[in-house]
């Protein structure tokens, strides 16, 4: 049976407890985690010497087209349909099952409506327009990821799958206690008895804080979503090792579809512990067995030093590099939606 609430810290010191598990909260496997906070970011962006990038003046670049509602209305029945609402936002459909991923509709990733990176890319739909939403995955408790006007919109009309420790959140936020439902890593739920559509949490290298003193004290994961036939693995934010993915390969098998973020890494030796570029993001396409994956993480808040469009840039020259081609791992559009069909993986994975 599933935890209904965050493990505490007494039952987390017993003999047995899972290895990511701490008297604290929880930490990353097969890493050191670096003395980093939030005053370390602020420390780097105001005297690092890096260059960042002018997201605002270069935001037009970024493809873009408003989502056509008709299609996301009138999904076809029997496949698997994706778009992509900016950042880690995807709206997943198959058979009448809609799904959103780590929904975002604030102006500002931030806890503040007057500060904080402010989203330099329009939204591509008024999203009061949506199709009815059925479930929303979270990934983890960060402002980019886990957004309070997008959870006060949706209300109690989905069920949340969302990892330990959040659910506290959720019912402050006036979502009923049984619509929200917590796992721990490798936990799973059937979520229909009618349809064969299970939620798996998975490992990811990342961390957790919404303030100055709850660094890692509630979980963060990646998401198999087994919707009938099709699987799709949904990566939320992380950070690479190669044992990490590898073993989420070969422990859970391939997937149809991998949404991978490829965005927020610049610069680099402060990044890479917890966040991909687009290198990495293939070896993570390589390592779980993906027939198809998606960039995501990019193009929509200015997060981190690189330019809006270096991700893509940089996702077809490691493409290029690695032999696989654009509909293996592609960027979509801002707004763009896209039928998935079912297809062998395009790479085995490796023993870890």
């Amino acid at each position: 049976m599933l935890a209904s609430c965050a493990i505490s810290p007494a039952e987390r010191a017993l003999e047995g407890a899972p290895a990511h598990h701490t008297t604290r909260g929880f930490k990353n496997l097969y890493i050191e985690e670096p003395n980093k906070s939030f005053f370390s970011f602020i420390r780097m962006r105001l005297f690092g010497g890096y260059e960042w990038a002018d997201h605002e003046k270069t935001a037009g670049d970024v493809p873009f087209q408003m989502l056509e509602l008709d299609r996301v209305k009138n999904p076809p029945l029997n496949q698997l349909q994706v778009s992509w609402l900016g950042h880690s936002t995807f709206l997943i459909q198959y058979r009448g099952i809609n799904v959103l991923t780590d929904p975002i509709f604030s102006n500002r990733a931030s806890p503040a409506s007057f500060a904080g990176p402010k989203r330099y890319t329009p939204h591509v739909v008024s999203y009061e327009d949506l199709p009815r939403i059925d479930y929303v995955v979270i990934s983890h408790n960060h402002y980019d990821h886990l957004d309070d006007t997008a959870v006060e919109l949706l209300g109690d009309g989905p069920e949340y799958m969302v990892p330990l420790g959040l659910k506290s959140w959720f019912v402050s936020e006036g979502v009923s206690e049984d619509r929200v439902h917590v796992f721990d890593w490798w936990q799973k739920r059937q979520a229909s008895t009618a349809q064969n559509i299970r939620f798996t949490a998975q490992p990811s290298q990342h961390w957790s804080a919404r303030g100055l003193f709850d660094r890692r004290a509630t979980l963060w994961a990646s998401w198999r979503i087994e919707l009938e036939d099709h699987s799709i693995w949904f990566g939320g934010d992380t950070g690479y090792n190669e044992r990490l993915f590898k073993e989420i390969g070969q422990q859970a098998g391939p997937v149809d579809l991998a949404l991978i973020p490829i965005g927020a890494y610049d610069p680099r030796d402060f990044m890479q512990t917890y966040h991909v570029d687009p290198d990495e993001a293939v070896a993570i396409h390589q390592d779980i067995g993906a027939a198809q994956s998606i960039g995501m993480h990019w193009g929509t808040y200015p997060l981190t030093a690189e330019e809006p469009m270096d991700p893509p840039r940089r996702l077809a020259q490691a493409r290029e590099r690695e032999g696989l081609a654009e509909s293996d791992f592609r960027a979509l559009d801002l707004g763009q939606t896209i039928l998935i069909e079912k297809r062998a993986p395009a790479v085995s994975t490796d023993a870890p």
